[in-house]
């Protein structure tokens, strides 16, 4: 299980935190379960803390304890709040392979946006790399097709609004990957980055492309 946060307010619980947890009728907690829990005050989340390993033994559940933390997850102060009173900046929380933080819109309001996480972004080059590695002797067309679903297929998932950043530096990993391993495909020098960039208008990987809209979704839920 794993995490608690706060967002800042001024609500209280009572001194007896309802933490409740059932098993029954076939609905069962799966192992490895990332828990994500809300509070409106830093004293609050403390107290569920204390009390979520006592509860969660009851039902044979363990903490992690070292993924189990509290994350000052609040909205970003003004610059004259944090003058007068200075404190540690807002945390972020990594959750289905996003890491989730706050930022200012195109419009300059504070958002949460989601970026992809970076262990996940550096595990997919890795994986790009083992396969260039394997497959630099196949055709180019061949390459160039299992290459370009791989991209697709990471587009499909991490393609959120707010992360094309993520997506267009994940292209270029790629094409970087790519190059690399054709550069030693005979044991030459690498290959000139003039002649790659001919090659890539013959066989173009996909753009980064934001699939997903989480505005249009929280607009039609």
């Amino acid at each position: 299980m794993q995490r608690g946060l706060w967002p800042g307010g001024k609500s209280r619980m009572s001194r007896e935190a309802p933490v409740r947890f059932r098993e029954g009728l076939g609905v069962k907690l799966p192992r490895a379960t990332r828990l994500i829990m809300g509070f409106a005050c830093e004293e609050d989340a403390r107290r569920v803390l204390e009390v979520l390993p006592k509860r969660f033994g009851k039902y044979g559940l363990t903490l992690h304890p070292e993924k189990t933390r509290l994350v000052p997850f609040r909205r970003p102060r003004a610059s004259s709040d944090r003058a007068r009173q200075p404190g540690p900046p807002p945390g972020t929380f990594d959750l289905l392979g996003f890491r989730h933080y706050w930022a200012r819109s195109e419009r300059g309001n504070w958002v949460v946006r989601r970026k992809t996480e970076p262990n996940r972004f550096r595990r997919a080059l890795r994986r790009i790399a083992q396969w260039c590695r394997a497959n630099r002797h196949r055709p180019l067309a061949e390459q160039h097709r299992t290459l370009g679903q791989k991209v697709r297929g990471h587009n499909g998932y991490y393609g959120i609004t707010g992360n094309a950043k993520a997506l267009q530096r994940f292209r270029l990993g790629v094409e970087r990957l790519w190059r690399k391993w054709l550069s030693r495909r005979h044991r030459r020098r690498p290959f000139p980055w003039p002649h790659f960039r001919s090659l890539l208008q013959r066989f173009p990987l996909p753009p980064p492309l934001v699939v997903h809209s989480v505005y249009r979704r929280a607009a039609n839920p």
